[in-house]
């Protein structure tokens, strides 16, 4: 169940936490991945790993997601290089925290093209060859605050219910083509950054979670190879909310 082998995948934000969780899930389920990322020594260090670790022919393509030309040339570089695109997953993504009555143009724009506009202009050039192809899939993670909100993240969460909004519109109009547009949407989930809170903050957090820990970044892969399958064919414009309870959203 849920076998990739023989689809090509574009990962963005591939080297991140999330992202690489991500990219194991679609590579062990066989698919051949294209992971995009804008630190190039990083990226490249994570795809000899995952080639060493995994097995398979994946490659590495730099891409600073805040430049327009870089994001226009991302999906043809991945044809180019994989010779089709089956899969595109958006999940790339940048914070610039503030309260609102606090909030630069700068954190707002930026937030903006990279979570949310740089994520239209990808499924925008990948609607053509999947359109072509009469199948694709295209996954966006978005977050938990997408739908509930958050103080100090007017920005993060503007963009990323904008997503949801987004992909719902887009799976509407490819569901004819057999491409389905689906967002995954994590709450807390463990990584560098938050295994660095103290130990109080961490207990605050996980007393919100009904399932009493955060999640894990392969929970998320987990669901991302789940819509990206051949059994997910049904399923499209849906959010999966992945937060162990603390937003029970229906």
């Amino acid at each position: 169940m849920f076998s990739l082998e023989g689809k090509t995948a574009l990962v963005t934000g591939a080297s991140g936490g999330i992202g690489s969780a991500i990219a194991y899930a679609l590579a062990r389920q066989g698919a051949r991945l294209a992971l995009s990322g804008s630190n190039s020594a990083k990226l490249r260090s994570f795809r000899e790993q995952i080639n060493e670790e995994v097995g398979g022919d994946h490659v590495e393509i730099t891409c600073d997601l805040s430049n327009t030309t870089q994001v226009e040339e991302l999906i043809p570089a991945t044809i180019d290089t994989l010779g089709k695109i089956d899969i595109l997953v958006n999940n790339a993504g940048v914070t610039r925290d503030n309260l609102a009555m606090r909030m630069k143009d700068e954190e707002w724009d930026a937030v903006m093209r990279i979570n949310l506009e740089a994520a239209f202009r990808l499924m925008r050039a990948a609607t053509r060859p999947m359109m072509k192809a009469k199948h694709g899939r295209i996954v966006s993670i978005t977050s938990v605050v997408g739908a509930t909100g958050n103080p100090g993240q007017m920005n993060y969460a503007a963009a990323k219910a904008g997503l949801v909004g987004m992909s719902k519109s887009l799976a509407q109009e490819l569901a004819s083509r057999g491409i389905t547009v689906n967002c995954v949407a994590p709450g807390f989930i463990r990584t560098a950054m938050t295994d660095q809170l103290p130990d109080a903050q961490k207990d605050a957090l996980n007393a919100r979670i009904p399932m009493g820990r955060m999640g894990e970044g392969e929970d998320i892969g987990a669901a991302v190879a789940y819509l990206a399958s051949d059994e997910a064919a049904y399923i499209t414009g849906q959010t999966l909310h992945v937060n162990g309870g603390m937003a029970m959203i229906s």
